[in-house]
C-alpha cells in the first residue's frame, strides 16, 4: 500500500506546519503525526519568540547574546542570518492571525519579556501559552487548505532511501543517496504505508523522553534523528542536551515547565531556608544562561540533599502575576501552590536537544531530497547551549528557507515520476500470529524503556564523568542489541519503534559526550573541567559507517 505526494512532512509542530502552509501553494502536502495534531512540543512552549523589536535593542546585541550562550560553538553566519530574518518571520505569523501581547496602553508596541542570557527585553509572547497560540493558528490554516492531508496516529518507521554504491578494491562505497519518503505505520489499521515524496522534511522535535525526568511530551522520542542516522545522514552535537532549570516539582505534576520568563520578571531562586544562591555561581544571578542555572541547582541539591529548590516571585503584584502567567498560576494553584503568596518548588529536567540532524543554511541534510528543521535539526544556531526562546525563532526562519530552496527546482522535480517503492517487508505468518503483540513484548518494552531512561538520568545528566559515561555506553549498547534482535522478530507497533529510537539516541548521546574531552556549555565533565578551544572548538559529528 502506498501514497504519493510532493512533500512529506514528518511532525506537526511549528516547523512542520510553517513549511506545510507555504509548500501547499506549490503542490500536494502530506503531514504525518504520530498522535493527535496538537500533540507537539510547540503546543507546550510557554516563553515566546526572541527577536529584535525594542528601541534599545539591536541585531548585534541579539547575536552577541546567542554567541555567548552557545559557548563558542555557534556558527556565526547562521546566528547572524537567523537573527536578522527574525522580524520578517514574526510578521508572517502576525499576518496569519497570531495574537501576541501588546504593551499596556500602547496597541502598536509589543509587550517584550526577558529571559536568561538576554541583555535586553526581546521575547514576543502570548501570555505564557505562546506555543499554543502559534500552533492553533498554523493548524487551522493547514486544515483548511485543500492541498494538505494530515495523517494522525501515524508513526514514521524508517526513511525510504535510494543508494548507489560501487566497489573500490575490497570496500563497498555508498555514493549519492536520495530520500523518497518514509514507511509509515497506521496505528488504526496496523498496516505500514509507503508514503513516497519528492521532498521529505523531518520536523519531529527532540528526544527528552530518553531521560527519566523531562519537560517534553511523551512523543519526544527522537524519531527523526534516529531515522536520519540509520539512513546514513550525519548527526551533530548530540552531547548538548539542555536541562531546563525550573520544572515544577510535585508528585502529581507531569512535565510541567515553569517558564524562564518568571525569572525574567524578577523571580528569584532560593533554597529551603529562603536564601538566594545564584549570586554564588554567576554575576547575572537568576538571569544567567540555562546551563549555568541548571548546574547551580544540581550543585545545591547534591550539597543539601533536598528534593528541590524554590522559585519565588511572590514579591510581585498579584494581579500582574495572574495576568502575565495565567497558565502557570492556575496550574500551580491546582496543586495547592499560590505563586502570589509562596515560592514554587522546582528541579531541572531534560528539555531541549541542541544537536540533531546536520544541515546547511538551507536546512538540507547530506542525503538528497531530505531536509530537517526545528529541534530535529542541528543548524549551527544553538552551539553548546541554546539561548532561551531562540527555538521558535529558528523553526519559523528555517521553514521559510527550506521552502525557498525546494521551490527553486520544484517544477523540474515534480514533472519526474516518483519511483515504485517496494512494500514494507514482514513475515506474514509471524505478523498474524503476533497480532497486537504479546504480554512478553509489552513487559520487555516497559522494562527496557525504564532502564534506558534511568541510565541516562543517572550517568549522562547535568554533570558527567568518563567512568559514568563508559558504564552507560556498555549498558546501552547491550540493551540496544537486544532491542534490535527483538525488533526484527516482533509485531510492528508504536511502542517498539519508539523504544528502538530511544535506545539509539541514548547510545549516540553517550558516544558524542565521550568524544568531547572538555567542559563546554551543556556538556560538563568533571574529568575535563575546562574548555579546550584548541582541540574541541568544532562540532561533534557522527555518521553510520
Amino acid at each position: 500500500m502506498s501514497l504519493e505526494t510532493d512533500f512529506l512532512i514528518i511532525g506537526s509542530g511549528i516547523a512542520g506546519l510553517s513549511f506545510a502552509n507555504k509548500a501547499a501553494e506549490l503542490g500536494r502536502v502530506v503531514i504525518v503525526t504520530k498522535k493527535q495534531k496538537k500533540d507537539t512540543s510547540t503546543n507546550l512552549a510557554q516563553g515566546g519568540i526572541a527577536t529584535v523589536m525594542g528601541k534599545d535593542d539591536s541585531f548585534d546585541l541579539h547575536i552577541k547574546d546567542t554567541l555567548n550562550s552557545g559557548d563558542g560553538l555557534c556558527h556565526e553566519d547562521i546566528v547572524e542570518m537567523v537573527v536578522k530574518e527574525g522580524p520578517n518571520a514574526l510578521d508572517e505569523l502576525i499576518a496569519l492571525g497570531t495574537r501576541f501581547n501588546k504593551s499596556e496602553g500602547d496597541d502598536e508596541a509589543f509587550d517584550l519579556g526577558r529571559e536568561g542570557g538576554h541583555s535586553k527585553r526581546r521575547i514576543i509572547h502570548a501570555g505564557d501559552i505562546t506555543g499554543q497560540e502559534i500552533e492553533s493558528v498554523l493548524l487551522a490554516k493547514a486544515e483548511a487548505h485543500p492541498n494538505i492531508q494530515i495523517l494522525e496516529n501515524s508513526l514514521s518507521v524508517d526513511l525510504i532511501i535510494e543508494s548507489h554504491s560501487m566497489w573500490r578494491g575490497d570496500v563497498l562505497w555508498k555514493m549519492d543517496s536520495k530520500c523518497w519518503g518514509a514507511y509509515v505505520l497506521d496505528e488504526e489499521s496496523k498496516k505500514v504505508v509507503s508514503v513516497v515524496a519528492h521532498y521529505t522534511i523531518l520536523s519531529t522535535g527532540g528526544c527528552g523522553k530518553v531521560y527519566l525526568y523531562t519537560s517534553n511530551p511523551d512523543i519526544a522520542t527522537g524519531d527523526g534523528i534516529a531515522m536520519a542516522y540509520r539512513a546514513g545522514s550525519s548527526v551533530s552535537n548530540l552531547e548538548f542536551v539542555q536541562f531546563h532549570p525550573t520544572v515544577l516539582y510535585h508528585p502529581n505534576a507531569k512535565n510541567f515547565l515553569i517558564s524562564e520568563a518568571v525569572r525574567g520578571e524578577g523571580g528569584i531562586l532560593i533554597d529551603r531556608h529562603g536564601n538566594p544562591f545564584m549570586g554564588n555561581y554567576h554575576p547575572l544571578k537568576d538571569l544567567a544562561c540555562r546551563d549555568v542555572v541548571a548546574r547551580a541547582i544540581d550543585s545545591e541539591l547534591k550539597n543539601s540533599g533536598d528534593d528541590s529548590v524554590f522559585l519565588d516571585i511572590s514579591h510581585k503584584d498579584a494581579d500582574f502575576l495572574k495576568g502575565r502567567f495565567p497558565n502557570i498560576y492556575n496550574k500551580c494553584l491546582s496543586f495547592g501552590i499560590d505563586i502570589t503568596k509562596e515560592p514554587i518548588p522546582v528541579v531541572p529536567a531534560a528539555h531541549y536537544m541542541c544537536g540533531g540532524v546536520s544541515t546547511d543554511e538551507w536546512g538540507r541534510t547530506d542525503i538528497d531530497q531530505l531536509y530537517a528543521i526545528g529541534e530535529t535539526a542541528c543548524t549551527g544556531l544553538h552551539g553548546a547551549n541554546r539561548l532561551a526562546s531562540n527555538s521558535l525563532l529558528e523553526a519559523v526562519v528555517f521553514s521559510k528557507r527550506v521552502f525557498i530552496k525546494c521551490s527553486e527546482d520544484f517544477d523540474k522535480r515534480s514533472k519526474n515520476s516518483l519511483p515504485i517503492v517496494s512494500e514494507w517487508l514482514f513475515d506474514k505468518d509471524k505478523s498474524e500470529h503476533r497480532q497486537g503483540g504479546t504480554n512478553n513484548e509489552f513487559v520487555l518494552i516497559a522494562h527496557d524503556w525504564d532502564i534506558i531512561r534511568r541510565i541516562m538520568w543517572n550517568y549522562v545528566g547535568i554533570v558527567r564523568s568518563n567512568r559514568r559515561l563508559k558504564l552507560a555506553l556498555a549498558h546501552l549498547s547491550h540493551i540496544r542489541e537486544e532491542i534490535e534482535e527483538h525488533y526484527n522478530d516482533a509485531f510492528l507497533q508504536r511502542d517498539m519503534v519508539e523504544l528502538r529510537n530511544l535506545a539509539l539516541l541514548g547510545e549516540l548521546i553517550v558516544k558524542s559526550a565521550l568524544l568531547r574531552k572538555e567542559s563546554r556549555g551543556l556538556n560538563f565533565n568533571v574529568d575535563y573541567p575546562m574548555r579546550d578551544d584548541e582541540k574541541y572548538n568544532k562540532d561533534t559529528v557522527l555518521k553510520l559507517k
